[in-house]
């Protein structure tokens, strides 16, 4: 430690000196005063973590903290007087008799204190490798004989070797609490801990009330986040029993740096920091997605991310209010079909594959088999499942649930829980089963029929096979006319008197956009509801076809991140769909203005990134039809009032069945810009095609420049040669939007960049499919190295398409459309 002198010690300047010159750094005395200037630090022994004044960010206030010695820049994880920050540089740090830490301003008043109840007579305040910094006696290392600890008392951050939990001896409960922001360490709005209250579980706080739970040790992991377990790198834990109930984990290898943080947007992440990227790497963060929202369906509702809608309820289980159950509102949750008649005796239905619910209403016994859980659990009529406490060596222990189950979400892998139903729905269970017997075997007596209507249809398929390109596309469309609409799509028809009524007559003031099917624009129905019109233009390029084409595609897709389809009007000449309004209109229109720009801080781009990937999965491998968009762009992604993506206009969509993934046409039609090359050049489209559309989106909303309108004075380079260009000199950094400096995750930017290079690589089966993309924004594995991507030059561009084509030369229309080759 350089050790600066208070000017009222100098007489002993000398001999302390001396002693200092043989004694570790890493501990202050009674002696001794830490001040406030950037050579006056405490260094633990190797040199891991140094303790010291700082100001965060662009602050001017003055703190007390913890950080690592060896990382640039700064990484603060733990600050002693957060909510009492110094003014000036006056402040001074020391530990007095009988054993207590406190740090004085320029008047000597106490700014901030250590609280230890007991004392010892030599007290010293030691920095240890582990991040710790402990109040002690100077000869005493007997870890139970200290006095006071950091680790009992963290900010936002968790490092390995503390404790989340509470000692039911002392009462001491130990959680992190975010920073109020980035430049003010004072306790903010969330907290992280292992909640006592019942079976203990893991669970984050927004003030009072839960916003995620990671649910209950199961022995091996956690119930909502099966894939964080034991691994070579370190192990994880928890210990509950009548003296305590506390989560902890623990690193393997001492040279790996890492640590776990809430930040002031509520997001928890563990960070690893990589020698050779000179920067920490998100390994983990939650809440995940939106099925991580506490409580997403109600009370006995199941969240599946990989359904559309996101709620359903349990087998044997129904909507207590199917009415807004019907509209995406789930808060009201479900209830048994059959009520419970617990007194003539009730059943017990298996349910799998699921993140165990709230164990806040809870009792546990660990010893327990499943047979006696079961036959305590049917004896208390208040009990409403049950189900195994630890999931190692087959299974051991007993939990029980009473009231409604809370925040169930379906996951795999999952766990099982036994949940009490009416007697009668089990003996239908039964009735089903027999049922399944007879008609297996109806079935097989089918067979035999089935096989040779089999080989007439094949004959039938071939002739299908033979038409053109261009008829099979026809079949994809149906028409929009009142007699169909309700049978196959459920889809409302507007008579035009409604339409005109509620945009006033088409009026300019109503006017939201224009795009190649025509005007968009606003309007007002009867019942207060705001839609947007999309008005098929006379002059468009875009005809009947595409309009049909739209219907169809956007009326049997749903999913959050689809812009949603109210209805349609086809009447007289007049050809229109009702998409519902959405406030914020689309991407480009923020995106690319200078000004507006600065509403989409890091957070908010990173989780419209990650919207559209999902809607864009959700077309690709898990919507009842398989659709490739073929127009992806900023200005064809919506957003509504809280920045919620929605991918919309669909008139140039294709969909498939089966296994078919693509196709070719000599009918290019998209954007300038977006299109990818095989598509461009060749008329080879895919879903592989869709997935460039998304990485030139992806390094557009991490630049905030857009594509088409890109120029670099000192070279030629297009969009994405220049975004080649900064990842090959390991500068990715350079392309990020210069006004995210403030808000940006590093390491989610530099990934983020990564994933939308390895998506506009220049051979469609180098790209990665959607599910992976998804995989790989929300996770934090080895990324593959991208190869080189499609159309670096403008002249590439240009000289890939009029040879292909012979004539596409516009170079600043919105679209292309390209009629044989």
């Amino acid at each position: 430690m350089n050790t600066i002198w208070h000017k009222y010690y100098i007489p002993v300047l000398i001999i302390t000196t001396s002693l200092l010159a043989t004694d570790a750094t890493d501990t202050i005395n009674t002696s001794q005063i830490l001040s406030d200037n950037d050579y006056d630090t405490v260094i633990s022994s190797r040199g891991l973590y140094e303790l010291g004044f700082f100001s965060p960010d662009n602050s001017k206030k003055r703190y007390v903290g913890i950080w690592f010695k060896r990382i640039t820049p700064r990484t603060v994880v733990w600050v002693a007087n957060r909510d009492n920050p110094l003014t000036d540089r006056s402040g001074m740090l020391r530990v007095t008799e009988p054993g207590h830490l406190v740090l004085l301003n320029a008047t000597n008043a106490t700014i901030w204190s250590t609280n230890a109840s007991s004392s010892v007579q030599n007290p010293v305040v030691r920095l240890l490798d582990s991040g710790n910094l402990v109040v002690k006696e100077a000869n005493e290392d007997n870890p139970e004989k200290i006095l006071w600890q950091s680790f009992d008392n963290p900010t936002d951050t968790f490092l390995p070797g503390m404790k989340l939990g509470k000692n039911f001896v002392t009462g001491l409960q130990i959680c992190i609490t975010s920073w109020k922001s980035r430049g003010d360490p004072a306790p903010g709005d969330f907290t992280f801990a292992f909640d006592p209250i019942g079976y203990p579980q893991l669970v984050l706080r927004k003030d009072a009330y839960v916003t995620y739970r990671m649910g209950p040790w199961n022995g091996v992991g956690f119930s909502g986040l099966p894939n964080l377990q034991k691994n070579a790198i370190f192990t994880i834990g928890a210990i509950i029993n009548k003296n305590e109930a506390y989560y902890h984990y623990e690193i393997h290898d001492d040279s790996i740096v890492t640590r776990f943080t809430l930040d002031e947007n509520g997001v928890g992440r563990r960070w690893v920091w990589t020698d050779r990227t000179q920067a920490w790497i998100g390994a983990l963060a939650v809440p995940i997605d939106d099925c991580d929202s506490y409580n997403a369906c109600g009370p006995n509702g199941r969240c599946n991310i990989e359904n559309s809608p996101l709620c359903d309820c349990l087998n044997k289980f129904k909507p207590n209010d199917p009415q807004a159950w019907g509209v995406g509102e789930w808060s009201s949750g479900c209830n048994r079909s059959t009520p419970l008649n617990c007194q003539n005796g009730d059943a017990f239905l298996k349910y799998s594959g699921i993140k165990l619910p709230d164990t806040q209403n809870s009792w546990f016994n660990e010893t327990m088999t499943l047979k006696e859980c079961k036959a305590i659990c049917s004896k208390n009529c208040s009990c409403t499942a049950y189900g195994h406490l630890n999931i190692s060596e087959g299974g051991t222990g007993c939990l029980l649930w009473f009231g409604d189950l809370m925040d169930i979400r379906g996951m795999s892998p999952g766990q099982d829980i036994y949940i009490r139903i009416a007697s009668s729905e089990r003996d239908s269970e039964g009735r089903k089963r027999k049922i399944l017997i007879v008609t297996l075997s109806l079935v097989a007596g089918i067979f035999l029929l089935s096989l040779s209507l089999l080989l007439y249809s094949r004959k039938s398929k071939k002739l299908v096979r033979q038409l053109p390109e261009r008829g099979r596309l026809r079949s994809n469309y149906v028409d929009c006319h009142p007699d169909q609409s309700h049978k196959d799509l459920g889809l409302p028809i507007f008579d035009l008197s409604t339409i005109i009524k509620a945009t006033d007559n088409f009026s300019i003031n109503n006017k939201l956009g224009e795009g190649g099917f025509g005007p968009v624009y606003k309007g007002l129905l009867e019942d207060g509801q705001i839609i947007a019109v999309k008005r098929l233009s006379r002059s468009s390029f875009q005809g009947k076809d595409e309009f049909k084409n739209e219907v169809i595609c956007i009326a049997k897709l749903q999913h959050r991140n689809l812009v949603k389809l109210q209805g349609c009007c086809t009447q007289g000449e007049e050809m229109m769909l009702v998409y519902e309004y959405l406030t914020n209109k689309s991407l480009d229109l923020i995106l690319f203005d200078t000004t507006k720009s600065k509403m989409l801080d890091w957070p908010t781009r990173f989780n419209i990134i990650n919207g559209i990937a999902r809607g864009l999965m959700y077309l690709h491998q898990d919507s009842r039809l398989r659709v490739i968009h073929r127009d992806l762009k900023a200005s064809n992604i919506l957003l509504d009032s809280d920045m919620i993506p929605k991918i919309s206009d669909f008139g140039l969509a294709r969909t498939f069945g089966g296994n078919e993934t693509g196709a070719n046409t000599n009918r290019v039609v998209g954007t300038y810009g977006y299109m990818s090359p095989e598509y461009a050049g060749h008329g080879v489209f895919s879903v592989k095609s869709d997935v460039f559309s998304f990485g030139v989106m992806v390094l557009e909303i991490v630049s905030g420049k857009e594509n088409r309108r890109f120029s670099y004075r000192d070279h030629h380079l297009n969009f994405l040669g220049y975004a080649w260009m900064l990842y090959r000199e390991d500068k990715s950094v350079e392309l990020v939007d210069s006004c995210l400096r403030n808000s940006s995750n590093l390491s989610e930017v530099v990934r983020s960049i990564h994933v939308g290079l390895l998506c506009v690589q220049e051979h469609p089966d180098d790209r990665p499919s959607m599910s992976s993309v998804v995989v790989m924004l929300s996770n934090d594995g080895v990324l593959p190295e991208p190869k080189h991507p499609g159309f670096v030059t403008e002249r590439d561009m240009l000289q890939t398409m009029t040879s292909s084509t012979g004539s596409c030369t516009n170079r600043i229309t919105t679209s292309v459309l390209l009629e044989g080759r």
